[in-house]
């Protein structure tokens, strides 16, 4: 008895497959796990067609010597009868991204412009444990681009009075690339299985974010996948949740090049509340918190709304978004119809393509074309484009920079271009706390983050020399003691 996985493709030749797995079509390979022994093979490989089979076979003596106290499921024999052995569980995930590690990684030394490349796959599983069935299974793949198959796996194939089990039988299709396809297995199967096998530590939040920072910040079921995914520990999920939204606010690649690839959606989702105090993962199958209406929305959205709101008292009808990414909020800004004309300028081309793809710019009205213009452009060089903007607004762009750049960055905006309106938003480093970061940034890519009065003080500066007034706002939660989760100036000449 085992656990399977099969994962198949046909696109010729179709044994490359075993060149993105790093695993010989030919030969049997068997890699041993803390609880069993993983095995990978091939049913078949072919030109037209090839199947890699990645079983599991767990061993219940090992499972029951390292079964932790108050681990699931709760009744006296669990730790020798339990549905580890055929489940696709979190032992399975784990299994899955210890053998196909560099696969998972899209790394492909033999054919590199393989592992970038989206194959026809067709990835099956007999026994899925899922609580909430097929609906909840096709809620986590479909927006990931994949057709899913989802069936439940009845109590008693004899006794159908009895009802379906937890189990799904599921099957998905779709075209993708292998990296992308193991890692939505790698998190989503302990998600919906919502009982870990092992303690779950710091260290789950990074190894969340490494395998799924590509497409979890988009996805509609975010705060149910992170909340699952890291036990239920409110520390942790506060964490991730921090680290997902700034990768939500730097995210370029929403909409690929060609739209069979399978990606993350674009549409706002919602986020776990920041209340709450760390403590233990509930048992499996406790109710999940309230219903998401019931929350605010996520940071990343409270602070678009918040610039918006004063870009709209300030009167502006001209907008220069510096650092616009993917376009989000040029997007929000045109459709304001009060706003005329909006800009977005980014130092990266790949983001300025991916907002004109957002944007739909190619099939615009002539109108619609006239009041958006979409360029290359960094906020440390002067730039003529700059100019003739009642606002400028670096949403989350400061800390992206480098400090001795600094000066560069306040003589282009405020010296350069001059608009009547300055807003800059950044994160308050003092409220990293409530993310389990005291001393850590919320993304690789901050240079660095500031206190609010580290950040008060360069703002006084930069107003006073180019002769502007600023006024501080807060964004997201705001603690009494370590102040908003955001922090927000508002310039004006």
């Amino acid at each position: 008895m085992g656990v399977l996985l099969t994962i198949s493709t046909t696109r010729r030749p179709a044994t490359d497959l075993g060149f993105l797995l790093h695993k010989h079509p030919d030969r049997v390979q068997a890699f041993s796990q803390a609880h069993g022994t993983a095995h990978v093979f091939y049913p078949e490989a072919g030109e037209d067609a090839c199947t890699a089979a990645l079983l599991l076979e767990v061993d219940p003596r090992a499972l029951a010597r390292a079964r932790r106290p108050g681990g699931t499921p709760d009744f006296a024999l669990a730790q020798y009868v339990n549905d580890r052995p055929f489940a696709a569980s979190s032992l399975f995930a784990v299994a899955l991204g210890a053998v196909f590690r560099t696969a998972l990684r899209g790394r492909c030394d033999a054919r590199p412009g393989l592992a970038g490349t989206p194959l026809p796959l067709t990835l099956r599983l007999p026994a899925v444990p899922c609580r909430g069935g097929p609906d909840r299974v096709r809620a986590l793949f479909a927006p990931l681009g994949w057709e899913v198959d989802a069936e439940p796996v009845p109590l008693d194939p004899d006794l159908p009075e009895w009802g379906d089990s937890r189990y799904v039988r599921l099957t998905l299709r779709g075209m993708a690339r292998v990296a992308d396809a193991l890692s939505h297995l790698y998190v989503l199967l302990p998600a919906m299985d919502g009982a870990k096998h092992y303690w779950v530590a710091d260290d789950e939040v990074d190894k969340l974010l490494r395998a799924a920072e590509s497409w979890l910040p988009g996805h509609p079921e975010r705060a149910w996948i992170t909340r699952r995914y890291l036990a239920r520990r409110d520390r942790l999920v506060r964490a991730a949740t921090a680290r997902l939204d700034e990768v939500d606010d730097l995210a370029g690649a929403d909409e690929p090049d060609d739209p069979a690839v399978l990606h993350r959606p674009a549409d706002p989702v919602h986020e776990e509340a920041a209340a709450g105090v760390p403590g233990p993962a509930r048992p499996d199958g406790a109710a999940d918190p309230a219903d998401p209406a019931d929350r605010p929305p996520p940071l990343a959205e409270q602070r678009a709304g918040a610039v918006l709101a004063v870009l709209a008292a300030e009167g502006a009808r001209t907008v220069l978004d510096l650092g616009c990414g993917s376009g989000r909020l040029v997007a929000r800004l045109l459709d304001d119809r009060r706003v005329e004309r909006v800009a977005g300028a980014d130092v990266s081309a790949a983001a300025v393509e991916q907002a004109r793809r957002r944007l739909r710019v190619d099939r615009m009205s002539d109108a619609a074309r006239a009041r958006v213009d979409l360029f290359t452009g960094s906020a440390v060089y002067h730039d003529p484009r700059f100019a003739g903007f009642d606002a400028a607004v670096l949403m989350e762009v400061v800390e992206h920079v480098d400090p001795h750049r600094l000066p560069a960055l306040e003589e282009v905006v405020f010296g350069g271009a001059r608009p009547r309106t300055v807003v800059v938003t950044t994160p308050n480093a003092e409220y990293n706390v409530h993310y389990g970061l005291a001393g850590r940034t919320r993304h690789a890519d901050h240079r660095f983050e500031w206190t609010r009065a580290q950040f008060r003080a360069w703002a006084e500066r930069a107003a006073a020399a180019h002769g502007y007034r600023v006024r501080y706002l807060p964004v997201g939660a705001d603690d009494p003691d370590l102040g908003p989760a955001t922090q927000m100036g508002v310039f004006t000449r």
